[in-house]
């Protein structure tokens, strides 16, 4: 079996999408501000009710995977099918800075991560990392679930199937 091979039998598994979102820390206190940084992810599940926990699979090296090794407080938006432009931004290979990227997205500030989270959005979680697993070029990382919210009802989820992204419906 070939990697292309591998990848198009995968590729017919839809996939809901989020935004994972991190607050870098400044480093120093007297310092510039730190940065906040996302990337979309659509390996993305719920692990466990009790206690409740979700995962995320990142790409080894990839700046994300760095800042959560150190950073152990994260944010997840899970975007609406309104949302595909956000998607699209925060999935680019080569991108502008992230500072950049958030310039024009409604967000609000975690209360318990610090982490930027999509309004709008039809759930939005705080994690704290619980465990991290290496599995071949990527490292899944494993959430505690410390809050959540609910910002909007409205429309369907955005989901990704054969390399696109698509509305249910």
């Amino acid at each position: 079996m070939s990697n292309d091979e591998f990848r198009a039998a995968m590729s017919r598994l839809a996939a809901g999408v989020v935004l994972v979102t991190a607050h870098e820390p400044a480093l120093t206190e007297d310092g510039p501000l730190g940065d906040d940084v996302g990337m979309t992810a659509t390996a993305f599940m719920s692990v466990s009710l009790d206690p409740p926990l979700v995962l995320v699979s990142l790409r080894n090296g990839s700046r994300m995977d760095d800042l959560l090794a150190e950073q152990p407080l994260w944010g997840v938006s899970v975007l609406a099918e309104s949302q595909r432009h956000i998607a699209g931004r925060f999935a680019m290979k080569g991108r502008i800075s992230d500072r950049l990227l958030f310039e024009d997205i409604a967000c609000t500030r975690g209360e318990v991560c610090g982490a930027p989270l999509v309004g709008g959005a039809l759930a939005v979680m705080e994690c704290r990392t619980e465990r991290r697993v290496e599995a071949g070029d990527h490292t899944l990382v494993i959430g505690r679930v410390l809050a959540v919210g609910l910002p909007s009802a409205d429309g369907g989820p955005l989901t990704y199937f054969r390399g696109r992204y698509r509305h249910l419906g």
